[in-house]
């Protein structure tokens, strides 16, 4: 029997307003989110530089959840120590990325932080059957990464039902989160597809009230996890 799933909200800091970054934080807060979402952009793998070690310092010193790391940079290797110091408790780098996955997957847990890995919507989920033991997450675009508040790719959700199937498989409980264009109108479809981290940027930051944006996504992914739960 598959265990009931654990949903976490992750807001993402790249869609908040970095002119008042702590007010933003503290919003989501308020609205009970369980993680923050970090967006690391070198302008190499993605077209946009977003944030470096001292604005994730910063991070840490006023976020009272999880800072969760995704780092969309090539070489992943040469950041994970300096960014896990930072106070990540979480880091995804992405498959397409990283040659050397698994060891930056080793790598990231010697260091104390959650290992994760990030697919785009072109990667299918088979790249990971060589790591499906070494992850304790695992992170399904929804979007091309590099800019927030693009549409969902709806073959998105078939890709999260895969990842779920294939770590299941492995007997791998590791949750599968989703990035991108999840909103309220889709949380409930993609918790029921099998995802229990749910990162979500302008339907949340590019709302009047962040917290109440981050309390009724809870409420629609709540819907999909009894569809989950029944399945």
């Amino acid at each position: 029997m598959t265990a009931a799933p654990n949903i976490r909200i992750a807001p993402s800091i790249l869609a908040a307003d970095f002119a008042s970054l702590g007010d933003a934080v503290h919003s989501v807060e308020q609205g009970d989110a369980d993680l923050l979402h970090v967006d690391v952009m070198d302008g190499r793998f993605v077209p946009n530089i977003s944030i470096g070690l001292p604005v994730m310092e910063a991070l840490e010193r006023v976020a009272t959840v999880p800072l969760d790391v995704h780092l969309m940079v090539v070489e992943p290797e040469r950041h994970l120590e300096s960014f896990v110091a930072a106070g990540a408790a979480m880091v995804s780098v992405h498959q397409e990325a990283a040659p050397h996955l698994h060891r930056n997957l080793s790598t990231i847990r010697a260091l104390g932080a959650a290992a994760g890995v990030a697919i785009n919507p072109g990667t299918p989920a088979a790249v990971l059957e060589g790591v499906v033991d070494a992850v304790d997450y695992v992170l399904v675009m929804s979007v091309n990464p590099g800019a927030a508040g693009q549409p969902f790719i709806p073959p998105s959700m078939s890709k999260v039902r895969a990842v779920r199937t294939l770590l299941d498989r492995a007997g791998n409980r590791a949750p599968v989160a989703i990035d991108g264009g999840i909103g309220p109108a889709n949380a409930a479809e993609v918790v029921a597809a099998g995802a229990e981290i749910l990162v979500a940027g302008s339907s949340i930051f590019g709302t009047a009230d962040p917290a109440a944006a981050t309390r009724r996504l809870r409420d629609r992914a709540l819907a999909g996890m009894t569809t989950a739960e029944n399945a």
